[in-house]
């Protein structure tokens, strides 16, 4: 299986082309932090090179720029072609198939894009700042009292 997720910033805007096909085409590369932490407190940063098509690429063309967050999931493809010097040059991607955008929104309507590559809106910031909501102060659920379990209540131990 060739699968794929990263959660990520773009590290510059997409750079859009059409193929020859007419199809639109977005080329980003994503700075992505790892999980590992050095000895000095560091986390090592990769920058993913990735490539969207058709509508996809359209929604990261027109939506994202340097610094966008998102979360993308896709799988890798390896190419290769001949450079103008005659060597043959070899690149690693990651085809992107599915996005979410993460983080704040600075713009009104943003958005998001589904499994069948369907685009829908989120709500502007205005609607959302009309919408009601629930004083939950009190415990909506009533249940009592709190109960507090201690570690030789329970049956079994770590």
């Amino acid at each position: 299986m060739n699968k794929v997720i990263l959660i990520g910033r773009l590290t510059r805007d997409p750079e859009s082309r059409m193929s020859q096909s007419n199809m639109e085409i977005a080329r980003f590369s994503l700075a992505c932090s790892s999980d590992f932490v050095s000895r000095n407190g560091e986390r090592d940063t990769e920058f993913i090179n990735c490539v969207a098509f058709g509508r996809l690429a359209s929604t990261i063309n027109r939506y994202c720029k340097k610094g966008s967050q998102i979360s993308a999931s896709g799988r890798i493809r390896n190419s290769s072609y001949d450079a103008q010097d005659g060597s043959k040059r070899y690149t690693t991607d990651v085809v992107i198939d599915q996005m979410e955008f993460l983080g704040s929104s600075q713009g009104a309507n943003r958005p998001t894009n589904t499994a069948d590559n369907s685009i829908s809106y989120s709500p502007s910031e205005d609607l959302a700042n009309n919408i009601e909501t629930t004083d939950i102060s009190e415990d909506p659920y009533n249940i009592g009292d709190e109960y507090n379990l201690s570690d030789d209540d329970l049956p079994f131990s770590y």
